[in-house]
């Protein structure tokens, strides 16, 4: 029984390797303006390196959504990791078009990365990444769903953090893409924090079997609802209590080094109450 567990967990690792690999590929070919290899290793682009491990583990996040499902024989498995494991890939370089074109959409993401190796933007597009991933994770993981129902929470998910990208520019005293492209590392972290934040309240709403599209849909509405809802409440209560007498807008965003710790702070509070959201709701 040992034996063959482990058998099976090696035929599954060698699979995620596989696909592991195919998503290297897929980026490889849908980045042409620039080589990984040498954007890494000769040049040292920190900021791209932050974005490409965002992609990478949220490629294994959503992955995982089909490996850690109920199993249904090692056969049935592994069709469904060669059919999702494709899919995921597809929609987490999708995702890097809704970034430049919707979420970071006040600049190039790739002049900011490749040409001025911008870290703060590299952790916004890592964020994402993860997001994605997240919510390609709760997709994939429960029963009676498909390729269409993925896609379409996939399609949710990605309008979920766009609104919330456009909400939290909205509650915060200033302006997101400015500072992001101004290199303000700690602007970029904060927002990261956020949008993991909805991504992971946006996992747990498309989690679990799927009922039918007028239960999903209520319930992804009310789960955006109320994580937008909470946003500008986490951000008053970390001001209050875990910055007593400080504004994290002044030391992120109007100091002349922003304050990168107040920065993980407010990513930090927006990550660890979505947490508590998915365990309590």
């Amino acid at each position: 029984m040992i034996w063959n567990n482990l058998i099976e967990s090696g035929i599954y690792l060698v699979c995620v390797y596989v696909l592991f690999w195919l998503g290297k590929l897929v980026y490889d070919l849908t980045t042409p303006s620039y080589k990984l290899k040498e954007e890494l290793v000769e040049k040292d682009n920190t900021a791209l390196a932050v974005a490409v491990v965002g992609y990478y583990f949220g490629l294994i996040l959503a992955i995982g959504g089909v490996i850690v499902g109920p199993s249904q024989g090692l056969e049935a498995d592994l069709i469904d990791v060669l059919i999702y494991g494709p899919l995921a890939i597809i929609l987490m370089n999708l995702s890097r078009l809704i970034n430049d074109k919707l979420i970071l959409h006040g600049f190039s993401i790739r002049e900011e990365i490749i040409r001025d190796h911008n870290v703060g933007t590299g952790v916004v597009v890592s964020a994402s990444y993860i997001a994605t991933g997240l919510i390609i994770f709760g997709a994939v993981s429960g029963v009676m769903g498909d390729l269409v129902t993925s896609i379409v929470f996939w399609i949710l998910g990605q309008v979920a953090l766009v609104l919330a990208g456009l909400f939290y520019n909205w509650i915060t005293p200033y302006d997101i893409h400015a500072q992001i492209e101004k290199e303000n590392v700690a602007a970029g972290v904060a927002f990261a924090g956020g949008l993991v934040g909805i991504g992971n309240i946006v996992r747990h709403a498309v989690a679990g079997d799927f009922i039918s599209w007028s239960m999903e849909l209520q319930t992804f509405g009310l789960y955006i609802l109320v994580g937008l809802v909470v946003l500008p409440i986490v951000r008053v209560a970390t001001d209050k209590i875990l910055l007593p007498g400080q504004k994290l807008s002044n030391e992120i965003a109007n100091q002349e080094k922003p304050n990168l710790g107040a920065g993980f702070i407010e990513a930090f509070s927006y990550v660890g109450a979505s947490f508590l959201l998915v365990w309590i709701l």
